[in-house]
């Protein structure tokens, strides 16, 4: 099995991934779903973005540190905002480019999060890893 989807309470939802590409299309269903369920199908495409950045920069980053890459996402619906975070296990500080070359294939990533995000950041885990996160607003555009 590829990953294993919770739904703990009505204001969080996890799903743990192993970094494979089914495992993105996962994420993004997962997404897709736990938002209609939530009724906030007007941020599904934002949040669909923000978590396959921030998972395939999970993967991308915490193999070459690992012999597995496990990956959880987690979505958190707050009174104003969603929390879309991402927790692997390197200890690598995300990287946010000074510049980006338009013609480079990587380093778009945290941008397209900074951009489709009011807030955005990451926090170190105990003994090993981050949760690199995004808070998007809940509100319903006019």
């Amino acid at each position: 099995m590829l990953s294993r989807a919770q739904f703990p309470t009505a204001k969080s939802a996890i799903l743990d991934l192993t970094g494979t590409r089914e495992g993105f299309a996962e994420a993004r269903d997962f997404t897709h779903r736990t938002l209609d369920d939530w009724e906030l199908e007007h941020c599904t495409d934002d949040a669909v973005a923000v978590v396959t950045e921030l998972a395939a920069n999970a993967v991308l980053h915490a193999l070459p540190h690992a012999d597995t890459c496990d990956v959880r996402v987690r979505l958190t619906l707050r009174r104003t905002h969603l929390m879309c975070a991402v927790t692997d296990r390197s200890d690598d500080v995300p990287v946010y480019p000074a510049a980006v070359d338009p013609f480079l294939e990587h380093g778009r990533g945290l941008r397209i999060v900074e951009a489709l995000s009011e807030h955005w950041g990451w926090t170190k885990r105990t003994p090993v890893g981050k949760t690199v996160w995004a808070m998007l607003p809940t509100r319903d555009p006019v």
